[in-house]
């Protein structure tokens, strides 16, 4: 199967997965901040940076698998885009301190969640060398 066919795959699993948490948590908490897409963003960086480190690190995972994971699941799951476009709509509304907590908790957490997805994929390393 091509590589694009699986990178499809993940898109799909990723945007679906990214739709019904969303969704789930802006419910749930029902605020006007965005919630849900905070805590995608700070998830999908997490994901990111363990898949990419992992997967990188082993020979155990293909370039398939590797990219239905990194490139396709969580492609389709960070919500980027969205959290530009809920911060312009805060900025637009006049909402600037919303619009700036927002865009500061986003970039911080998603870091923090980028390094501890890194460092997680560190030591699932380690433990495999193990064993």
């Amino acid at each position: 199967m091509p590589l694009y066919v699986w990178v499809a795959l993940g898109s799909a699993a990723g945007g679906l997965a990214r739709f019904l948490l969303g969704t789930l948590i802006q419910q749930k908490l029902g605020s006007t901040f965005p919630l849900g897409t905070l805590a995608i963003n700070v998830t999908g960086s997490l994901a990111l940076g363990f898949l990419l480190r992992y997967t990188l690190g082993t020979a155990a995972v293909g370039p398939e698998i590797r990219a239905l994971l990194t490139s396709g699941f969580c492609g389709g799951y960070t919500t980027f885009s969205t959290f530009s476009y809920e911060t312009a709509a805060l900025i637009e509304d006049g909402d600037y301190h919303r619009a700036a907590w927002y865009l500061a908790l986003s970039v911080a957490f998603s870091l923090a969640g980028a390094f501890l997805g890194i460092a997680l994929a560190r030591e699932a390393l380690a433990l495999r060398r193990r064993f």
